[in-house]
């Protein structure tokens, strides 16, 4: 489906909305036990001047919340009056997970392994399917938001498709710490959207179930960041270039050796050196005592928040960088950035 955005009005889900008007819709999926209408809420921007459509989307693992504050503070900036293109929104895309503070659907699938899903196959399948051809085969390029699992950390970063260099320029302009361009997995909003022609950009940050304001902020300033990169909306305030990311094709997950519990000593945005110590993992005596070495020189963009440990349980994610220099300075800059000289104040709109 190829929809082209001029100065006429928007169509989804049988609702027209005119330019520079913003409509709240709820798409249909499917009827639940006791008989309620499960719906997607999607709230759509429609500006005024012809431009892009994207989408930017939240919660398709249903504890990933980051994303939906994400987007709540995107929105609050916007005026549809003072834009270009069309912008559709989705904070929750598995409101079932949502409501229950579970990754999963009831079923137990995963939705980010149903894409593109089928009209009348499984609860994930057809949620899937929904969001395929209501939203993503409407526009050209999207930005999806996750946070790590339950009891870990992501150090906000941006993943993208190999060998796109449209979509590596759009990443290092959103500015999150490190830009790391990583396969795509069959089933998944990725693969579907690049099978499909549309190009996108995948946030990772924070943790499952919880705000923190620098993932919060990194996420609000970066899609503002490749809104402007778009011509999508007009503002000064996003005129300062953002502190450079680190960019990386390989990561690594260390693992704990032995069962007890573990001391982090280089939580993520730490900067390593290969064969430093960034863990050690001790039995429930404090007895023996095991060190855990970074594998080669990079930054740690990842961590567990939960000190006990089994053998074999992720400890820490650590993405080798290959232009090493300043790479520890990358994240203060940002952090400096985003909380001491703030680009936009929380009510502001563009």
């Amino acid at each position: 489906m190829t929809i082209r955005n001029k100065r006429d009005l928007f169509e989804i889900g049988g609702t027209s909305i005119a330019p520079g008007k913003t409509a709240d819709i709820a798409l249909p999926i499917s009827d639940l036990s006791a008989g309620m209408q499960a719906n997607l809420e999607i709230r759509v921007f429609h500006g005024r001047r012809a431009g892009p459509i994207i989408f930017v989307s939240a919660a398709i693992h249903g504890d990933e919340i980051i994303g939906t504050e994400i987007i709540r503070r995107v929105m609050k900036k916007l005026k549809p009056s003072r834009m270009a293109g069309t912008i559709i929104f989705v904070p929750v895309v598995n409101m079932f997970g949502f409501i229950t503070h579970s990754r999963y659907l009831p079923d137990r699938r995963d939705l980010n392994r149903s894409f593109p899903g089928t009209e009348r196959g499984s609860l994930a399948s057809q949620l899937a399917n929904m969001f395929f051809t209501e939203v993503i085969e409407r526009c050209t390029f999207g930005i999806d938001i996750h946070s790590a699992a339950l009891h870990r950390y992501n150090l906000p970063q941006i993943r993208i498709a190999s060998g796109n260099s449209n979509l590596k320029e759009l990443a290092l302009e959103f500015g999150a710490p490190v830009v790391i361009e990583a396969p795509l997995r069959p089933g998944s909003l990725r693969a579907v959207a690049k099978e499909a022609g549309v190009e996108m950009l995948l946030m990772e940050a924070g943790e499952a179930l919880r705000f923190d304001e620098f993932s919060v902020l990194t996420g609000v300033n970066g899609i503002l960041r490749v809104l402007k990169k778009l011509d999508m909306i007009e503002t000064k305030r996003l005129g300062k270039k953002a502190a450079p990311s680190a960019q990386t094709t390989k990561t690594s997950w260390l693992r704990s050796t032995k069962g007890g519990t573990c001391r982090l000593t280089a939580p993520s945005g730490t900067k390593v050196h290969e064969g430093d110590i960034v863990a050690i993992v001790s039995d429930i005596f404090g007895d023996e005592e095991e060190e855990v070495h970074a594998p080669f020189d990079g930054i740690v963009i990842g961590h567990s928040n939960l000190p006990v440990a089994n053998q074999g349980d992720a400890l820490l994610h650590i993405a080798q960088v290959k232009q090493f220099d300043g790479v520890d300075e990358r994240v203060e800059q940002i952090e400096d950035a985003l909380f001491n000289e703030p680009l936009l104040d929380e009510d502001e709109v563009i």
